[in-house]
């Protein structure tokens, strides 16, 4: 038997809709789709695109994915969204109409990627392209977190860019990307404007999107079984999040 979760559950979606003028920030993989053993082959439920555009109009338009996904890739697998969206852990930022919302990002230095592929192909590793970033994943063998680890850090100081560890995955990216700056972004702007943010992820880097919420005056909700440092709420996992929000 599983062992009990120490957070508890969070209370009815309704019920806090009807008390709080709620924002919801989603993570992608794990919170909304099931991870798979590679990003592409995640399946993505057809109804999808269609209740998430319910659930934005249920929230008067205040909802954002903040995923670690480029932008491009969220519509590729989703279709196309008139939703704010984050991509990149927060270094690209959409509005709903789909204009920028915060900086212009930046592709990865050209040698940075060359040295990530070189790497990648060499130890039979999983180099995914990214718009703004570029991810070494190794989830086909997890024993490779520490040589991955290492060699990230190594192109890191390098090219002076930060790393972002996820579930058997290693993400470089500039300085000061997070999923709190996404956050932070969305709720300085309409419609997000003094909301209650909720945010639900499910890997370490959510936790720094919780902590943005919780310092807008909200909270953060765990999905799955890893223990958060941050979240007041728990969610078992997708289902969990599907039926929690009624999508």
């Amino acid at each position: 038997m599983a062992s009990q979760h120490p957070l508890p559950s969070p209370p009815p979606f309704a019920d806090l809709l009807s008390q709080e003028r709620a924002a919801v920030f989603l993570d992608f993989d794990g919170t909304l789709v099931e991870l798979a053993p590679e990003p592409d082959a995640i399946e993505v439920p057809g109804h999808l695109n269609l209740r998430l555009h319910e659930l934005k109009a249920r929230l008067e338009g205040r909802l954002a994915l903040v995923s670690g996904r480029a932008i491009d890739d969220l519509t590729r697998h989703l279709g196309s969204c008139e939703i704010a969206m984050a991509g990149s852990h927060g270094l690209h930022t959409v509005r709903a109409d789909g204009e920028l919302a915060g900086r212009s990002p930046e592709a990865l230095p050209g040698d940075a990627v060359e040295a990530l592929r070189v790497f990648a192909q060499a130890n039979e590793l999983r180099y995914e392209t990214k718009s703004h970033g570029g991810a070494l994943h190794y989830r086909s063998d997890p024993s490779r977190k520490d040589q991955v680890d290492a060699f990230a850090a190594k192109v890191a100081r390098q090219f002076s860019l930060e790393v972002k560890h996820g579930k058997c995955v290693a993400e470089l990216v500039f300085p000061g990307t997070s999923k709190a700056s996404a956050v932070q972004t969305f709720m300085s702007q309409p419609p997000f404007v003094g909301a209650v943010p909720i945010f639900l992820g499910d890997d370490v880097t959510d936790e720094d999107g919780m902590r943005a919420a919780i310092e807008c005056g909200g909270f953060g909700i765990a999905v799955g079984e890893r223990d958060s440092d941050s979240a007041r709420y728990h969610l078992s996992g997708v289902a969990a999040v599907h039926e929690w929000l009624e999508l």
